[in-house]
């Protein structure tokens, strides 16, 4: 529990390892249990047929709001199904207190149908800049965490992102069409070129970890939904990568950004992706 006058750096140096426990409680109290269990019942269509929630999100989330605030009194919790219910909500990452943005199931889709290729997100920012990233894969018993300034892990292991290798196709994960405005959809088929090999997203938290890791080149993402990029933007940072929108400017977790944007390896291949979308446009 924070301290009187205690900072957040403060805070995360003494607290990270109990974050890290509440993400993974979660995790195994609702998430798990319910994985390749689910019933119909279980599950709901939120905006459409591939924006699906389940049991184990809401709980999972619920279980987080209860337990993060305690964690650092004073803080506020933006979750992703709490916003559904109450976008008004949403307006806490623009204000002072120090804000917990949670994912708690990012992947729903591939966690209905029994893939393991989910994650829960949680990141704490403050007045716009994240401080702590968490991203755990409780399927694959994975946690990246990432302090700023201090750099990004993988079960403890350092993450470099490092650079693309020269002549080799550039790997971007690009959002889902049925996600994209025409002007939007217009920029991304400028990644459709020689030297780039374009594919469809899964979650977008282990698509962060993938670039974080080495193993993707970049992203192209056209929404801005805070609880889908705040974590991966920092361990994709602290791993030495980088993140533009189609501006030019980094990617702000509060909101106005120039879409679609990028994060990628390095700074030369974020700058290259923007190149590209801003050719499509």
């Amino acid at each position: 529990m924070i301290e009187e006058n205690e900072t957040i750096e403060e805070f995360l140096a003494r607290h990270t390892s109990d974050v890290e426990e509440a993400v993974r409680q979660a995790a195994a109290a609702e998430i798990m249990p319910r994985f390749r269990q689910l019933a119909d019942h279980e599950v709901d269509q939120k905006s459409g047929p591939h924006d699906l929630v389940t049991d184990a999100d809401r709980r999972a989330e619920l279980y987080l709001t209860e337990v993060l605030p305690k964690l650092l009194p004073g803080s506020v919790v933006v979750g992703e199904e709490a916003v559904h219910a109450n976008p008004a909500s949403y307006e806490a990452i623009q204000e002072d207190a120090p804000v917990w943005i949670v994912d708690p199931v990012d992947g729903t889709r591939q966690f209905v149908h029994g893939d393991p290729g989910f994650c829960t997100l949680v990141a704490l920012a403050h007045r716009g800049v994240v401080r702590g990233s968490w991203t755990f894969a409780p399927a694959r018993d994975q946690l990246a965490t990432a302090i700023r300034g201090q750099g990004a892990f993988l079960d403890g292991v350092p993450l470099r992102a490092g650079s693309p290798e020269s002549g080799r196709d550039l790997e971007v994960a690009t959002s889902h069409p049925d996600y994209t405005t025409d002007e939007e959809k217009r920029a991304l088929l400028g990644l459709w070129t020689d030297g780039v090999r374009p594919r469809a997203c899964g979650s977008a938290g282990l698509e962060y970890l993938a670039i974080a890791r080495g193993e993707l080149d970049a992203i192209a993402f056209s929404w801005e939904a805070a609880w889908d990029h705040a974590a991966g933007i920092l361990l994709v940072e602290e791993a030495g990568g980088a993140h533009l929108t189609r501006a030019g400017d980094p990617f702000r977790i509060t909101g106005g950004n120039v879409l679609p944007f990028t994060a990628a390896r390095d700074a030369a291949t974020a700058r290259r992706v923007v190149e590209l979308l801003s050719g499509g446009a």
